[in-house]
């Protein structure tokens, strides 16, 4: 049985740890700086305050979902004590650092996964399919608003001090991006806006990007936090090429700032010029059903020995753009990821 260390108990390490006690897994640890109430199938493990005492338990899979700015320490730490890793997204807080963690994965002969939670979405898995079978080069239009207050936004302001809305939920759609693709990317030009005074100096909680990839895609991704964000056109999920398009046509019908709305597809239109095509996706899982999902693969990868290359090598890239997007927006000028062929 893996004996499995959770980090960090924020909704995500919350879902995860629940994904654990599911399966089965031996839970050795949950780890939080600070208090919290647990649920009853949470509550009889074993708690630590920091990530040092945890590691004490010689866990054989780490769990790590805690704040950006600590994911490459602890993920390296763990993987240097023996331990496999699974990190939240984004992987680290910069392509130095996401390299680091991949090279370590690499020397050490560890499972690295990281937390691309639509990956393990049939509906998203369904939407890619779709628009590779169209061919590219490929439209991206897609974006995800949250209209946050109270809790929520307070949650957003502590992620604000490490990340941009743009890189954390930007990696998720890049990452979507990059699988139908295929193509490096050439250049990113970001623009933002700070709209609040509750936000730190230097951070900005609206931004959007355009990628352009070596194929002659082309992307747009935008993202913004915060009571002042619009409900209108919130959730943008649109994929064109020559051939025709792929569009989400109903998905997250709630509120922006419902996590269990922003994974859902409903039902996806292809557009081909010959007619029209609408695959209705019903009974899809819930965010909890997914973190079971993504843990369960987990589990998987380390039991199969699965190679996991092209999946660190997709982290890392997706990272790259986002924080070229972030480079961008704060320079005030575009970012090249590499020379296009002339």
């Amino acid at each position: 049985m893996t004996r499995v260390l959770i980090v960090g108990l924020g909704n995500m390490g919350l879902s995860h740890a629940l994904a654990h006690h599911h399966a089965g897994s031996e839970i050795v640890g949950l780890v939080n700086r600070s208090e919290i109430a647990l649920s009853d199938a949470l509550v009889g493990y074993p708690r630590f305050k920091s990530f040092e005492e945890g590691m004490e338990t010689k866990p054989d899979l780490v769990i790590i979902a805690t704040y950006s700015d600590s994911h490459a320490d602890f993920a390296c730490a763990a993987m240097e004590a023996g331990a496999h890793v699974f990190v939240e997204k984004p992987l680290a807080t910069t392509v130095a650092d996401a390299r680091r963690v991949v090279e370590t994965a690499q020397r050490l002969n560890r499972k690295l996964v990281v937390g691309y939670i639509l990956r393990h979405h049939p509906s998203w898995v369904r939407l890619i399919d779709e628009a590779r079978n169209l061919g590219g080069p490929y439209v991206f239009r897609l974006n995800l608003n949250q209209q946050s207050s109270g809790v929520e936004w307070e949650t957003h302001k502590a992620l604000m001090l490490t990340t941009s809305p743009i890189v954390d939920c930007g990696v998720h759609y890049v990452d979507v991006m990059c699988q139908i693709t295929d193509a490096d990317p050439v250049h990113v030009h970001g623009m933002g806006l700070r709209l609040s005074a509750e936000i730190a100096e230097g951070m900005y909680n609206y931004g959007q990007f355009q990628v352009i990839f070596e194929d002659g895609s082309v992307g747009w991704y935008e993202a913004g936090w915060g009571p002042m964000m619009s409900e209108t056109a919130f959730f943008v999920k649109d994929i064109v090429s020559p051939n025709g398009s792929v569009s989400i046509t109903d998905g997250n019908k709630g509120a922006s700032a419902d996590i269990d709305g922003h994974t859902k597809v409903g039902g996806i239109l292809v557009h081909r010029p010959e007619g029209d095509q609408t695959i209705e996706m019903p009974n899809e899982p819930g965010h909890q059903e997914l973190c079971d999902a993504e843990q369960s693969y987990v589990l998987r990868v380390i039991r199969e020995n699965i190679d996991l290359t092209r999946h660190m090598s997709d982290a890392v890239q997706s990272l790259a753009i986002c924080l070229a997007a972030d480079e961008s927006i704060r320079t005030g000028h575009p970012v090249s990821l590499k020379e296009p062929n002339l």
